[in-house]
C-alpha cells in the first residue's frame, strides 16, 4: 500500500491540474459531448452554459460563509483550546490519522457542511500537536469522511423524498427515512465505511522518508489577530469595537433564535443553520467585535477558489441538464441493467454524472425521472433507487475537487496534494457501497 500510495501521489502531482484548470477542461468536455451526443447545436450549448452560470450563486455564498465562519471560529481562543484538548488524545501519527477520520465521518454523517469544516480544522490542530504525521494524508483523511454524507442525517435525496409535496411525490409518494437512511442496506454501508475508511487511511501512511510533515508554526493564526487588535488607539469608536457587551447582546440574539429553531423544527441542521451556529459561536468566542472582524479579514483570504470556480460548475450543470446529456448517461446504464444489477448501475451512473453535476439535489432532479421510470418497469424499490443515486453522488466526490475546495482552503493545500490518497478511498468505498446495494 505504501508503494501504491507513493505512485498515486506522484501521478497526481505530475498530471492533476489546478482545480480551475480541471473545471475549465470539464466545461469544454461537456460542451463537446452535448454537441455530439444530443440534438443541441454549439450555439445552444453556449446558451445553456451562460444561462446556468449563476445558478449556484446562492449556494456559492453559503459555501463562502461556511468556510469563512469556520475559519473565524477556529481562530478564537476558546475553540482553539477545545480543538487542542481533543487533538492531545492522539499520541502517534497512526492514531492521529484514525482520530481525524472518525471525527470527520461523525461530523459529515450529522451534517456535511459541519463535517467538512470541522474535519479540516481538527486536522490542522492535530498537525500542530503530533510530530511526523503526514499533513497531506491528514487533510485527505479529514476529507474522506465526506463519503458518508448522503447516507447520514443531512442527505438531501432521502430528506427530500420524505417531505410532503416533493417534486416526484406523484410518482413515488412520500418515502419515510426508515426505508432509506435507516434501512438495513444503508446502515450496513454506513457501519462498514465507519470501520474500513479509518483503517485504510492508517494503512496509507507513507514511509518516514516520504512523510510530508509541516512546521507547526506555519499553522498559527491567533498571533496575527492579537497583534492587529493590540495596535488600536483608545477612542470612542475603538471602545465600541472592544465592547464585550455588544458581543454578548448579538451572541444572545443568535443563541435565542437557534434554540427556538430546534424547539419548533426539531433537528433541522440545514446549511443556513450550520452557518448561523458558526457565526454566533465565532462572535461569542472572540469576545469583542474587533477581534471578530480581524479574524474575518484573515479568513477572507481563503475563499477565492470557491468564488471563481463554483459558477463554472453551475454552467456545466446548465449544459448537462438542459441539453439532456445527463439523461443520456443514465439511459446507457439502464439499457444494460436487469432486476439484479439495476441498483448497482444506478449507483455507477450517478457517480459519473456527479463529475459534471456536483450537487445532490441538482443531480436527483436530473436523474430521478429516468431512473424512477426504469425502476417502475422492473418493479423495483423507489426508495433503494433513490439511495443508489444518492450514494453515487457521494462516491465520486472523493476525486472531484468541487467539494474539496473548502478543506483545501482551510489547510492551505492543493487538490493534487490529497487526491493521490483519495483515489484509494474511492476504490474502497465503491466496493463497500456496491456490496451493500447488491446483497442487502
Amino acid at each position: 500500500m505504501k508503494t501504491l500510495t507513493r505512485f498515486s501521489n506522484a501521478l497526481m502531482e505530475r498530471y492533476l491540474p489546478d482545480p480551475y484548470i480541471f473545471v475549465a477542461i470539464l466545461t469544454l468536455l461537456v460542451f463537446l459531448l452535448g454537441v455530439t451526443l444530443t440534438d443541441s447545436t454549439p450555439l445552444e450549448m453556449a446558451t445553456y452554459w451562460g444561462d446556468g452560470f449563476w445558478g449556484l450563486l446562492s449556494f456559492t455564498m453559503q459555501m463562502v460563509v461556511v468556510l469563512l465562519a469556520g475559519h473565524v471560529l477556529a481562530s478564537s481562543p476558546v475553540f482553539k483550546k477545545l480543538l487542542s484538548a481533543m487533538a492531545s488524545t492522539a499520541k502517534s501519527p497512526g492514531s492521529a490519522i484514525i482520530l481525524v477520520t472518525v471525527i470527520s465521518l461523525i461530523g459529515c454523517w450529522i451534517n456535511w457542511g459541519f463535517g467538512l469544516v470541522i474535519g479540516a480544522l481538527f486536522a490542522k490542530e492535530i498537525a500542530r500537536k503530533v510530530k511526523n504525521v503526514d499533513y497531506r494524508l491528514l487533510i485527505a483523511s479529514a476529507y474522506s469522511g465526506f463519503i458518508i454524507w448522503h447516507g447520514g442525517l443531512a442527505g438531501s435525496v432521502p430528506l427530500s423524498i420524505a417531505t410532503e409535496g416533493h417534486p416526484f411525490a406523484d410518482k413515488m409518494g412520500v418515502i419515510p427515512t426508515t426505508e432509506t437512511l435507516f434501512s438495513t442496506y444503508n446502515l450496513v454501508i454506513v457501519i462498514a465505511l465507519f470501520i474500513s475508511v479509518p483503517l485504510l487511511n492508517r494503512w496509507m501512511m507513507p514511509r518516514k522518508e516520504d512523510t510530508f510533515a509541516i512546521d507547526p508554526s506555519l499553522l498559527e493564526e491567533e498571533a496575527e489577530v492579537d497583534q492587529e487588535v493590540g495596535t488600536e488607539k483608545k477612542t470612542p469608536a475603538s471602545r465600541l469595537e472592544g465592547s464585550y457587551v455588544l458581543t454578548f447582546l448579538i451572541g444572545l440574539l443568535g443563541v435565542v433564535y437557534l434554540i427556538q429553531h430546534f424547539i419548533t423544527k426539531g433537528f433541522d441542521l440545514n446549511l443556513n443553520i450550520v452557518n448561523l451556529i458558526f457565526i454566533t459561536l465565532g462572535i461569542i468566542c472572540h469576545g469583542t467585535p474587533k477581534r471578530f472582524l480581524v479574524a474575518v479579514k484573515n479568513a477572507a483570504k481563503t475563499v477565492g477558489d470557491i468564488v471563481i470556480q463554483f459558477p463554472f460548475y453551475a454552467g456545466i450543470m446548465g449544459m448537462m441538464v438542459t441539453s439532456g446529456l445527463a439523461g443520456v448517461v443514465s439511459e446507457v446504464f439502464i439499457s444494460i441493467s436487469n432486476e439484479h444489477t439495476f441498483y448497482l448501475f444506478s449507483f455507477y451512473a450517478a457517480g459519473i454524472v456527479n463529475f459534471f453535476v456536483p450537487s445532490g439535489g441538482g443531480q436527483w432532479a436530473v436523474q430521478a425521472p429516468i431512473m424512477l421510470d426504469a425502476a417502475s418497469a422492473l418493479d423495483l424499490s423507489y426508495a433503494k433507487t433513490a439511495m443508489a443515486i444518492a450514494w453515487g453522488d457521494a462516491w465520486t466526490n472523493m476525486i472531484q475537487p468541487f467539494w474539496a475546495l473548502p478543506a483545501l482552503a482551510i489547510a492551505g493545500l492543493r487538490a493534487k496534494d490529497i487526491m493521490g490518497f483519495c483515489v484509494f478511498v474511492l476504490i474502497l468505498s465503491g466496493i463497500v457501497i456496491s456490496i451493500g446495494l447488491y446483497f442487502f
